[in-house]
């Protein structure tokens, strides 16, 4: 039995395979945060929950559950050639100097 229920999680997703994939996804971050603990790297998120939980993807599924963690619109691959160049900043000059 896994508790959120997973009929509760779907309804935060659009389909099963982006449940697994949020998941997935949040628990390699969870892992590799207790595993950065000892480092003193500081660059990775921490659980957004209070959990009795030990497994990582327990965590996300209780994160998920309760709306820590969102399924969102996949971001746009942008081409670099349509950013507009900063102020005081051309690259092509730059580049003759």
């Amino acid at each position: 039995m896994v508790n959120p229920p997973i009929e509760g999680l779907l309804d935060r997703v659009d389909s099963k395979f982006g449940l697994v994939t949020l998941a997935a996804r949040r628990a390699r971050d969870i892992n590799s945060y207790f595993n950065q603990l000892g480092g003193g790297l500081g660059h990775m998120i921490p659980p957004q929950v209070s959990s009795t939980a030990r497994k990582p993807l327990s965590v996300a599924f209780e994160e998920i559950s309760a709306d820590k963690i969102l399924w969102g619109e996949p971001v746009e691959e942008v081409d670099e050639a349509d950013l507009p160049v900063g102020e005081g900043f051309n690259a092509d000059a730059e580049a003759d100097d």
